[in-house]
């Protein structure tokens, strides 16, 4: 029997991940077992040239994550005032090279990318990727961080989960269109300030080659 993978949708069973929105699917966090449903695109976030180098962070915004991938470098603000514990969690990971080498593990074509599952790294794993036991770093969150002001928009960064907000731990997507259906069921983590055509781009399969953070001097 095929496992199955973290959903993010209401309905989304993310035991793999999590369920992205009521009608996205069941998936890893957002590795979705079943198609997600689309929701009305609006004008998305302005994002830097692809290539161009990225702005040295300010210190009074907080901490940027920095994903370098063969197509391009993807710079997100961190939003540590807002979710301390999860933006926490991530930054602790990633020092710790945890999203190094990872593989990009679900696509849903013009709505989200998700990655943040060590079992990507093995390509004999492919069919677990996303979900399952072994999905994340084995030390879940424990807390929900989700905000009543932010809303899901083109660059959005959250954290995925199996169903239970608090149960979050390292799988991570990034919006490619506003997808309302998301707001007040993920804990929003940040957004992306260059790069976020890069992200559009991304398949399943391509390798995450640094994951960093840098602060503000």
């Amino acid at each position: 029997m095929k496992p199955q993978r973290l959903s993010l949708t209401s309905g989304f069973a993310p035991w793999a991940l999590v369920s992205l929105c009521s009608g996205l699917c069941s998936v890893g966090l957002l590795a979705a077992a079943a198609a997600p449903q689309a929701t009305k695109p609006k004008p998305a976030a302005s994002a830097a040239t692809v290539g161009a180098k990225p702005a040295e962070p300010d210190a009074a915004l907080g901490p940027q994550l920095v994903i370098e991938t063969a197509k391009g470098t993807i710079v997100i603000q961190l939003f540590e005032k807002e979710a301390p514990k999860s933006v926490a969690q991530v930054r602790r990971l990633a020092t710790q090279g945890f999203y190094r080498n990872q593989k990009i593990h679900r696509v849903v074509d013009g709505q989200l990318v998700q990655f943040g599952d060590k079992q990507s790294r093995d390509a004999t794993l492919r069919e677990w990727w996303g979900r399952g036991p072994n999905s994340g770093s084995g030390r879940p969150i424990g807390v929900a961080e989700i905000s009543k002001t932010r809303k899901h928009k083109a660059g959005s960064v959250g954290m995925a989960h199996n169903g239970n907000p608090s149960g979050a731990d390292s799988q991570i997507y990034i919006t490619t269109r506003p997808m309302p259906n998301l707001d007040g069921k993920y804990t929003i983590i940040g957004e992306v300030t260059s790069g976020q055509p890069i992200v559009a781009k991304l398949q399943v399969g391509e390798r995450l080659k640094e994951v960093t953070v840098k602060t503000g001097h």
